[in-house]
Formats: structure tokens, sequence, C-alpha cells
């Protein structure tokens, strides 16, 4: 599984993968969690709001912080 991270170096995306990395662990899945802040590469994505969260290269949330809990429901 890929996991992308949408975002600039702001508090909201950083809870974000901090989020992202705790749900994979607790899930105990096995995937890669990267984060794009290139903003060419985030508009390609379509997403206008930031921080973001791309699962396979499908956008499942867009300007909002999932909390770990929220994570893993989209995940599971």
């Amino acid at each position: 599984m890929d996991i992308c991270i949408l975002g600039a170096s702001c508090a909201r995306c950083r809870q974000l993968l901090a989020n992202v990395e705790r749900a994979v662990r607790e899930l105990g899945i096995a995937a890669a969690v990267t984060k794009v802040d290139d903003i060419d590469e985030i508009i390609k994505y379509g997403v206008l709001t930031i921080p973001a969260l791309v699962v396979d290269g499908k956008v499942l949330s867009a300007g909002r912080v999932l909390s770990a809990e929220g994570v893993k429901r989209l995940l599971a």
C-alpha cells in the first residue's frame, strides 16, 4: 500500500503524517508512507486544501487532520 501525505511543512501536515504513521503501525499493515510538499505535485492530485491523504493514488481526505482512529477507518 502506498500512502502519501500532501502538504507543506505546517503543523497540521506534520500532525496528519504522525497520525498516519501511528495508524499504519497499530494496524500492522505493510505500507510506504511518504510526504509530498512540492506544490506542482500536489496540484496534480487536484487537491486545493491541505493536508491531504492519498492512498494508492486516490485522494481519501483533504483539508482535514484525521485522527489515527480516523485514518484506521479509511485504511481498514
